[in-house]
Parts: structure tokens; C-alpha cells; sequence
């Protein structure tokens, strides 16, 4: 048996994988679909709450004085207006005059800058992605990228408010509620896993770009004198997650330091970590250090006081903040990219996806060998006993054959197949995802055995 390619899957074949084997399914899709929106199928769920658990345990729980919340997902609009997203929230949009259709500027003239008049420059040699004509597109113009709402029976201006934009603001409004009743000094952190809303002007590329998307972010806040440490400290940190936690190779990750021109105004460093996604390097999530900016900014807007007092030194400052902030798609579909494997075995190919077994959607599938009711029993019975202990699946439909490529498509580390043998010998068959190779089991030791098993992977 030989690995048939290393080489990155494409996007189609991630596609057509994730909707064949019930990962992601597109938004009201029996009406047409809705761009942007996508939802997760019962493998897809189990994947992506693996990979946020991943993250609160590295992020949260581990950690020494680090705190998890969850912010409302409408907040005051004072809170964005203070943060800088009501005026400064925007992409550079264009229309093609031809055909109608929209598109992000920055896209099209492929550059990364904010600057109209460059773009606009850029754009006079382009053609339009959906009908091919030049010298059709509107001049550049800025788009507020925020979903609104109302809140209230009348429709007011009164009562506007935004879906928050990201989880950070909710974070940066309860840090005084969280020192307080968690007696912490600095440094601390502050977690958060919630959804955000982007209304983009073109999403693209699956769930790499969407209009809801759900981010884990933790929030470090450090003395201004020991900030350039700890954002060392925590882009190792964010960086050893990927590799120890989620499986992601070295080969496949790779650092984009933001430059003057790049970095947000009010970051003193900013870095990506770039992924080898079907698509090509793109950004998988982000490490800044937002220096002071997002306290003070509230203390001018709330006239509350943000401060911190050091008791040790006598000083009192403003707490800066460290930021690592990742989204849930795209760490999903770096996941999904890393584990998609295509091997030959007997002159067939097998698509087997090599989570590692912590993030893996199904942990342990059942398989009775056939449906007869003397095996089915038996195999109910231990399904039973490991459901309480591992994410478990049971099928007793198609051929057994059949059963494992569908476990090999969905990642599951090991099959427990149920025979006839069983009913004498009392024990069952262990099938290995990677190896395919296959070991007897006393079912009275089962538990343990697989338990052993999976750490092994």
C-alpha cells in the first residue's frame, strides 16, 4: 500500500466530500441557497465542536488566569462606534456596468491596500471576472460591512443596532467585570468562541469567506512594559496549537508579518499565520498586539474608568492586549485539507481523512457483520457500553466493505466489527483507519483496548 500523492486536494474535491459525507450543506438549500451562509451536517458539527473544545482547552482552561465568556451578539451600538467599526468597517466595493454584477475592488486589482485612488488606477486594465468586458467598472467606494438590525417594535433610527462584527468588543466591555469577580492581576486573559457577522460583498471560496462566521479569540492583557514579550510568548503559543492540537503539518503553515502600510493603525505588530488551503496561502488567523488602543477608547466613549493600579510597583496604566483570534470555517477546512489522504490499495484508490482521533467527528463505529438478530444484539450491547465513553457510531447497512471506506471518509480512527466468531470466542474485530490492519479483542476488555488504541495514533 503507497500514499498515491502528497499534493494539497482542491477545493471541488473538498466540496464534494464535505456534502456526500454530511460535513457542510448549503444554507436553505431546497430554496436556492442563500451566498454566505452555510450550515453543518452531522459530521460537520461534531468536527467543528472538536475544534473549538481543541481551542477552550489550550486557550482557557489550561492556561494559568485566563477566563472564558459569552458576550451577547447585540450590544450598544456606543460600542461600535468607540471601537471604530461604524466609521472605519469598510471594503472598497465596484460594479460592473455590463453585466451588474459586484465585487470587492481590492479583489479584482489585486492589491492589498485601502487606497481608491490606487485601486481605481489598478482597475482600468482589468476585466470583469463574470462577463469578460474591459472599462466597465464603477469607480471604487466604500462599504460598511456591518449587518444592522432593529431592536424594538418602530423601526427607528433610535433604535439601530449592528450583529456584532467580532467577538472582541463583548471581551474588551466585560474586562473590568471579569478582574473584579476573578480577583486577577495582570496579566490575564479573556476567551471567547461566538459567532460574527460580515456582510462581504463577494463570498467566496466555501466557508473560507462568509457572511457568518464564528471566531475564537482570547484577549491577553499585559503591562505595557512587558507587551513585546508576551506577544512572543503568544504567537509561539498559537502556533504550537495548530501543530499539537489540530494535526497541521509545519510544511503546511507559514508566517505573514503585517508591514506599515498593512497593520490596522493601531497595532505596534501584527502577524498571520498563513495555511496551504486548497486555494492556495491564505490567512488561517491572526496574532496582533493592539497595543492600549481598544481600553482607551472605551474610557473616552464610556467615561469609565479602565485604568489598572500595580500594587507591587505602585503604577497605575492601561492594560494592553495581546490578541489571538482564529475563525472556526477556516481552521475547519485547514483541518479537513491536512487529513484528506488518497492511497492505492489493490489498484483502487481509498479516500481516508487522518484527523487526529481527538478532532476526529466519530471516534469508534460498530459493525455488526451482517443484520442477523443474534449479531445486531451483540453489537447494540457494546455500542451501549462505549457511547458514554467515546463518540460513537453504529451501522449495520451495505456491505462491510462498503461500511469501512464510508468511516475511512469521515476519519474515524477504528471499526469494531461484530462475527459469528464473536458469539463463541466473546471477542470482536479492531480494524485501524490508517493501516488497515486488523486485531482481535476480548469485548470485556474492549474499553480499555481502544482507549490504548486511539492514544497510539
Amino acid at each position: 500500500m503507497t500514499k498515491e500523492s502528497a499534493n494539497t486536494p482542491s477545493m471541488e474535491t473538498i466540496v464534494s466530500l464535505t456534502k456526500r459525507r454530511g460535513f457542510v450543506f448549503q444554507a436553505s438549500e431546497i430554496y436556492g441557497g442563500i451566498a454566505g451562509f452555510w450550515d453543518y451536517g452531522p459530521y460537520g458539527v461534531e468536527l467543528a465542536n472538536n475544534l473549538k473544545a481543541a481551542w477552550w482547552k489550550a486557550f482557557v482552561e489550561e492556561p494559568i488566569n485566563t477566563f472564558g465568556i459569552d458576550s451577547a451578539i447585540i450590544q450598544s451600538p456606543k460600542l461600535w462606534e468607540a471601537s471604530g467599526h461604524v466609521a472605519g468597517f469598510v471594503d472598497p466595493m465596484i460594479d460592473c456596468k455590463a453585466c451588474k454584477h459586484r465585487f470587492r475592488a481590492d479583489h479584482i486589482a489585486d492589491l492589498d491596500t485601502g487606497d481608491l485612488q490606487e485601486l481605481a488606477a489598478a482597475l482600468k486594465d482589468k476585466a470583469c471576472p463574470n462577463c469578460g468586458k474591459h472599462g466597465t467598472f464603477t469607480e471604487p467606494r466604500q462599504f460598511n460591512m456591518m449587518l444592522t438590525t432593529h431592536i424594538g417594535p418602530v423601526e427607528e433610527d433610535t433604535t439601530k443596532a449592528y450583529l456584532r462584527p467580532e467577538t472582541a468588543g463583548g471581551i474588551f466591555v466585560n474586562y473590568d467585570n471579569v478582574r473584579e469577580t476573578t480577583r486577577s492581576k495582570i496579566p490575564f486573559g479573556i476567551g471567547q468562541i461566538g459567532k460574527a457577522f460580515r456582510n462581504e460583498i463577494t463570498p467566496k471560496d466555501f466557508i473560507f469567506r462568509v457572511r457568518e462566521l464564528e471566531q475564537m479569540e482570547m484577549q491577553y492583557f499585559v503591562d505595557p512594559k512587558t507587551r513585546d514579550k508576551e506577544y512572543e510568548n503568544w504567537r509561539t503559543f498559537t502556533r504550537d496549537f495548530l501543530l499539537n492540537y489540530v494535526g497541521l503539518s509545519e510544511d503546511n503553515i507559514k508566517w505573514h508579518e503585517h508591514q506599515e502600510g498593512e497593520r490596522a493603525h493601531y497595532a505596534a505588530a501584527a502577524h498571520d499565520i498563513y495555511y496551504r488551503f486548497p486555494h492556495g496561502f491564505k490567512e488561517l488567523l491572526g496574532v496582533h498586539n493592539r497595543t492600549d488602543f481598544d481600553l482607551k477608547a472605551h474610557i473616552e466613549h464610556s467615561k469609565k474608568d479602565l485604568s489598572y493600579f500595580d500594587e507591587e510597583t505602585r503604577e497605575r496604566f492601561i492594560p494592553n492586549v495581546i490578541e489571538s483570534s482564529m475563525g472556526v470555517g477556516r481552521l475547519f477546512v485547514a483541518a479537513l485539507t491536512e487529513a484528506y489522504t488518497e492511497e492505492k490499495v489493490n489498484d483502487e484508490t481509498r479516500v481516508v481523512l487522518k484527523f487526529k482521533p481527538a478532532i476526529a467527528p466519530i471516534k469508534i463505529a460498530v459493525l455488526p457483520l451482517s443484520k442477523k438478530p443474534e449479531l445486531t444484539s451483540v453489537a447494540r450491547e457494546i455500542y451501549a457500553s462505549l457511547a458514554g465513553t467515546f463518540r460513537t457510531e453504529y451501522d449495520e447497512t451495505q456491505s462491510i466493505g462498503r461500511r469501512y471506506r464510508r468511516q475511512d471518509e469521515i476519519g474515524t480512527p477504528l471499526c469494531v466489527t461484530i462475527d459469528f466468531e464473536s458469539l463463541e470466542d466473546k471477542a470482536v474485530t479492531v480494524r485501524h483507519r490508517d493501516t488497515m490492519e486488523q486485531t482481535r479483542v476480548k469485548i470485556a476488555g474492549l474499553p480499555a483496548a481502544l482507549k490504548q488504541q486511539l492514544s497510539e495514533f
